[in-house]
């Protein structure tokens, strides 16, 4: 019986043309490799539609002569390579989506190491030969890609921000040295009125603290008279802090300023775009305790179509959450996976961790909470606690999104 299985998965196997696909943001290079690994021909095209047509003239050539039907695999069906992706889907042709980890693995495992895009295209070719059955398709559709955009760009808004705020916390210690004693967040709107209007204490000159609580009064209405009187206490207090070049060191505070307040303003019009297409989806991700807007949008970004995945376990494998056994005669131990979508991970890392903590010794999520301590009680590290959280969570996780059903707690085992 397993021969037969064996025999018939050899057959499927030697029925494609296998094309493996390096991608860059100007350039693809497309390998074809048959069955027994070996390298057929190498291919080059520039990355635009133009040129897409050319690369399936050249393989569909090249698999009538062979008697073969050609199969993609693409390493970033969902970057640089989604436009040829999409293209060939709408073409009818197959494409497996190829996890950058698998590509990565099958490079170091060669006897000499070596690099360059021809043979990365091999290695995704070789990828999906021996794993053709396993390999999710490529589903690359619009909302999924505009979701991505959408949250990479609320990241990179995100990381500016911060930035900013470093060069904010900069300048102002130099000028304000004791700025933390009235302002705790100093990119809270009252304290950036005061940083762009007020960059060095030399512009409060000739102002009692009563104008000042008049202004930021007029900024925050819980803004209280021993604020203003605190700040002149605590620039009083810290002496003589100007310096050569003033003017140009408060220049770049109200520049710092502008940004922040730019940016403040721009992220909020991500986060008005973003729920709007996370309404097209129709998903109740949000409904899960712990899982916000945020949370939400960058999973379903990160995981795509769920239908890729054709059950939990796939999904847990993709993620890098499932375990891998490592044995010898006999012997050996299941050690956590170093391989899978790390940024993926990463979020249900946060979900676990979220789901355990305890404020005013009451657990964020009772059933979780337990599930965690019975875990540890069996001899379990926390971490080693926190991956079974994990596993359960995508198992949630997916039946929500492929039944796009609300969050229904475990029961509690009576």
């Amino acid at each position: 019986m397993n021969q037969m299985l064996i025999k018939n998965q050899i057959s499927i196997r030697e029925n494609f043309l296998y094309v493996g696909m390096d991608l860059h943001k100007d350039t693809h290079t497309a390998v074809m490799v048959n069955c027994w690994n070996e390298k057929l021909e190498t291919f080059v095209i520039e990355n635009k539609p133009s040129e897409f047509g050319k690369l399936a003239k050249c393989v569909n050539k090249k698999a009538m002569a062979l008697g073969l039907s050609p199969i993609y695999g693409l390493e970033n069906a969902y970057g640089y390579g989604r436009s040829l992706a999409v293209w060939l889907i709408e073409k009818g042709y197959t494409v497996k989506d190829i996890n950058p980890a698998l590509a990565y693995d099958q490079r170091k495992s060669a006897p000499t190491f070596k690099k360059n895009d021809e043979y990365d295209a091999y290695c995704v070719a070789t990828v999906m030969i021996n794993q053709l059955n396993t390999l999710p398709d490529a589903k690359p559709e619009d909302n999924h890609w505009t979701l991505s955009q959408l949250v990479n760009r609320r990241d990179t808004l995100i990381n500016d921000g911060i930035r900013l705020k470093n060069g904010l916390h900069e300048q102002v210690s130099k000028a304000y040295p004791s700025y933390r004693k009235f302002f705790c967040e100093i990119d809270r709107k009252t304290a950036l009125y005061f940083w762009k209007t007020y960059p060095s204490p030399a512009y409060l000159k000739n102002k009692s603290s009563d104008e000042l609580y008049a202004e930021l009064k007029a900024i925050a209405n819980n803004i209280s008279k021993s604020k203003a009187q605190l700040i002149f206490y605590c620039v009083h207090n810290d002496g003589d802090t100007y310096r050569d070049f003033q003017d140009s060191r408060d220049f770049i505070t109200q520049s710092l300023v502008r940004d922040l307040e730019h940016q403040a303003v721009e992220l909020a019009q991500i986060e008005v775009e973003i729920e709007k297409v996370l309404k097209t989806f129709d998903l109740k991700l949000t409904t899960l305790p712990g899982m916000g807007t945020a949370i939400a949008s960058k999973l379903i970004a990160e995981i795509g179509d769920i239908r890729r995945f054709p059950n939990a376990d796939k999904l847990a494998r993709f993620a890098g959450i499932a375990p891998i056994r490592f044995s010898s005669g006999g012997k050996g131990k299941e050690e956590s996976s170093k391989q899978g979508n790390r940024e993926l991970h990463g979020l249900f890392y946060f979900l676990a961790v979220s789901m355990v903590c305890v404020h005013n010794k009451k657990p964020n999520n009772p059933v979780f909470y337990e599930y965690f301590c019975r875990k540890i009680s069996e001899g379990k590290t926390k971490s080693q606690a926190l991956v079974c959280i994990m596993r359960r969570l995508i198992n949630i996780v997916y039946g929500m999104m492929k039944n796009k059903t609300e969050y229904r707690p475990y029961a509690k085992d009576e």
